[in-house]
């Protein structure tokens, strides 16, 4: 930086007609800041037999030689010197300026900023850096505070005592500058901080973070992985998905991303979180650092329960008050589009939450909407089911994380078999398969490893478990091949195991509208605590059924309290059904929901028969529709 002077100011010859100039240096200014010739402001702060020392700022000192004098100077004396030499080692030596009128120019501190991503280069020395305070963590140790600048995110340490909360005044939103020395630590850059102050007033700091922060976060341009009309129609919505989690990324905010517990589900979730931790770790510069700012966890139901977010909202809470986290953005997957979801997304909103769902399942736009910041779902640009929840989150995790694309190739294929997919695109997404090696039957059988995998983990997310058995995040190619063919014959076993328990105590009748009913006991004739669970031996018994006819089938599969439903053919309207048995059923504690051919209700124990009779009366009652089938919605498990 050089100091603002004029050029005919350097030499008191200069001055003839003119009022010289004396800088005045924020005690913060460095030596950058001083230019031979200028006069300065300065204070006396050592007398030696062969002059005095003085200080123009707290860091620029230099000696007026006792030649260069002309008066007697002690301690804390006021002085204005020219700089007359800047001499290679650095030292400064200045005459006594002996002038009468002058006008002083203030000089304010403007350190070289150093950028979070060039602190690579910078091991050892000191640097200045500016930005926005996104995290505070007290530790045992040090405050460790995390700031975000146009190019990433650094932890800064700042040491009071241990245990002891540094700069307490400082909260999360400052803007501030930190001036430390970057070290490595753990294999990650860390600044140890030597200063830290506040901003007043920044607002030209905070438009450049936010102008910054707006291009960072923006989707990385992709070329779609198949030509799709459902895809273009889609894409605009997908990349400001896949923004939103990039901003989140680099607000430091954590994210959590909820997904149903399918096949589908996982093709989704799986990716976005893999997509999510690269970039972090590049945001970063710390592989740990994905480990506390994103996680996956599968939903029991195909909607987001109240035990799911008061179980989400504990852990986010938690979070902020040990270490400093902001509170997460919620990424719904697989789920999310339903009135169901509501009660959920309320009890979020209480904290100014955000949520984003990309999904496939028939949405209730006029319930979610006000309650979504981004909402990305087939039926709203005209598309269907066909079009599942795992294609359109392959495109995401690529607009988030370009580089993860050869890993990914085969994952929409996975998706689409899993949720028995009709879309004319499936062609596509098979032949792009099988160029990664996969033919149907292996990602038939990717599909059935991953649901066979989820059940038995119990809605835990299983990461790297999953991960092997997806072939993604370079999984073992040999191990991937081995997991799956174990894992699926396992479930093609089990499965074949209940259905020959089961097959022989379906009960078979014929609707008033045509439709074959199936009913099932599954509490009494399928096997208990293994796979697949009642809701997903319903589903197979009625996959059966349905193959056996080409009349509409309906399956129920219940319990003491609670019945699963499953669909071809018949538009049930089940979350209908359920509102107009809460009020019909006196006592029977109705409850339940999901979608036109799949879902599940619960009541009380003692009123089953009185809950069954009624509703078998309004599935006899049901508009057939051929167009309706269930295969793509399934998952009602109880």
């Amino acid at each position: 930086m050089s100091t603002p002077s004029e050029t005919d100011d350097r030499s008191d010859a200069a001055d003839a007609g003119r009022v010289p100039t004396v800088y005045d240096l924020a005690s913060e200014c460095t030596a950058d800041a001083v230019e031979t010739g200028a006069r300065y402001h300065a204070t006396v702060n050592g007398v030696v037999e062969y002059g005095v020392f003085v200080d123009i700022a707290d860091d620029v000192s230099g000696l007026v030689h006792e030649s260069n004098l002309g008066d007697e100077y002690a301690v804390g004396d006021d002085l204005v010197v020219r700089l007359d030499e800047i001499r290679p080692n650095g030292d400064l030596g200045f005459d006594e300026a002996t002038i009468d009128d002058y006008r002083t120019v203030a000089v304010e501190y403007e350190p070289e900023v150093t950028a979070a991503d060039d602190l690579d280069g910078t091991i050892g020395e000191s640097v200045t850096l500016e930005g926005e305070v996104v995290g505070i963590e007290q530790t045992g140790g040090p405050t460790v505070f995390s700031l975000r600048d146009a190019s990433g995110v650094v932890d800064c340490a700042a040491f009071e005592a241990a245990g002891v909360r540094a700069y307490p005044e400082i909260e999360v939103d400052d803007l501030v500058r930190i001036e430390g020395t970057p070290e490595r630590r753990e294999g990650a850059i860390q600044v140890e901080v030597d200063g830290l102050t506040a901003f007043d007033d920044a607002a030209d700091l905070r438009e450049r973070l936010d102008d910054a922060l707006d291009e960072r976060a923006a989707a990385r341009d992709v070329t779609p992985l198949i030509e799709w009309d459902a895809l273009e129609k889609l894409w605009n919505d997908l990349e400001d998905v896949a923004a939103r989690l990039r901003r989140a990324v680099l607000e430091n905010r954590p994210i959590r991303i909820r997904h149903h517990a399918d096949g589908d589900g996982m093709c989704a979730s799986i990716p976005v979180q893999l997509a999510l931790s690269r970039f972090i770790e590049e945001v970063h510069g710390d592989d740990s650092a994905a480990r506390h700012l994103v996680k996956r966890s599968p939903s029991k139901a195909p909607f987001y329960e109240m035990e799911d977010v008061t179980r989400d909202l504990n852990f986010a809470l938690g979070d902020r008050d040990r270490h400093g986290q902001r509170l997460p953005l919620v990424a719904m997957l697989d789920n999310g589009s339903t009135e169901e979801d509501v009660p959920a997304y309320e009890a979020l909103a209480q904290y100014d939450i955000p949520i984003v769902a990309v999904d496939h399942h028939h949405p209730d736009p006029d319930a979610v909407e006000g309650l979504l910041e981004e909402h990305v779902n087939p039926y709203l640009r005209g598309e269907d089911y066909g079009v599942t929840t795992g294609m359109l989150c392959v495109e995401v995790a690529r607009m988030i994380h370009p580089e993860i694309t050869d890993e990914l190739r085969h994952v929409p294929a996975v998706a689409g078999l899993t949720d028995r997919s009709e879309a004319d695109a499936m062609s596509e997404y098979l032949a792009l398969a099988e160029e990664e090696g996969y033919d149907e039957a292996d990602l038939q059988a990717i599909g059935d490893a991953l649901d066979y995998a989820a059940h038995w983990l119990r809605y835990s997310s299983g990461d790297a478990l999953m991960t092997d058995v997806l072939g993604v995040d370079a999984a073992d190619e040999e191990r991937h091949r081995d997991l799956v063919d174990h894992l699926s014959e396992r479930a093609d076993r089990d499965t074949d195991r209940q259905l020959d328990a089961a097959m022989p105590h379906v009960e078979t009748e014929s609707l008033d509208n045509g439709a074959q009913l199936n009913r099932i006991d599954v509490e009494r004739y399928a096997r208990r605590f293994t796979y697949p669970a009642p809701g997903k031996t319903t589903g197979a018994i009625h996959d059966r059924k349905v193959a056996e006819t080409d009349d509409p089938v309906i399956t129920v599969g219940y319990g003491p309290d609670f019945a699963v439903l499953r669909s071809d053919g018949v538009r049930l309207d089940i979350p209908q059904m359920v509102e107009e048995l809460e009020d019909e059923v006196t006592g029977g504690g109705v409850s339940g929901g999901g979608h036109l051919v799949v879902g599940s209700i619960k009541f009380v124990k003692g009123m089953r028969e009185d809950v069954l009779d009624a509703l078998e009366a309004k599935m006899g009652d049901a508009e057939i529709d051929e167009e309706l089938g269930s295969a793509s919605v399934a998952g009602f498990e109880d």
